[in-house]
């Protein structure tokens, strides 16, 4: 009995915090979390379970973006290599302008690679919080879900930072 209440009585506290963020965020994205996601949020962050979840989801997203902004650069230092080892053979401009332009669509390719890389992490994450039963959370790919969704993430975060 008591440890419901104790429960009860996070959640409460954990809504008001809730209700406080959310007043901070863009009024037409305050219309996308109703009091009731809020207060289900609360209830499911008062268990405990979810902080972790979603400190184990930012630090894998943020090795890995580490690792693709790695990638990145190492990328295009293989294209400046390229670029000097062409200019050492006293090249024609149309030689030149022939590899930048190259080196731009590759960078294009190997960009929009790393979006969709990044794209599919998301998904991921969705996934991931959808099954834990986090709510407000589900697979989207439209950018005013993935928004909102965001805005819950940072929520969480700034609670369970108060809460440590």
């Amino acid at each position: 009995m008591n440890n419901g209440g104790t429960c009860e009585e996070r959640s409460r506290k954990l809504l008001h915090k809730l209700k406080a963020l959310a007043r901070e965020i863009p009024t037409d994205f305050q219309q996308r979390i109703p009091y009731e996601l809020l207060s289900e949020l609360a209830s499911n962050l008062a268990q405990g379970q979810i902080f972790e979840i979603v400190h184990v989801l930012t630090e894998v997203q943020q090795a890995t973006e580490k690792h693709l902004f790695q990638n990145r650069l190492h990328f295009l230092q293989k294209q400046k290599i390229e670029k000097q080892n062409l200019i050492s053979g006293n090249p024609t401009p149309a030689q030149l302008a022939s590899l930048e332009k190259k080196h731009k669509d590759q960078l294009k390719q190997y960009d929009m690679r790393l979006v969709t890389q990044l794209d599919q992490k998301v998904s991921d994450q969705q996934v991931t919080l959808e099954r834990a039963g986090v709510p407000g959370f589900f697979v989207t790919n439209r950018s005013v879900d993935i928004q909102v969704q965001m805005y819950l993430l940072d929520f969480i975060l700034r609670v369970g930072s108060k809460a440590s």
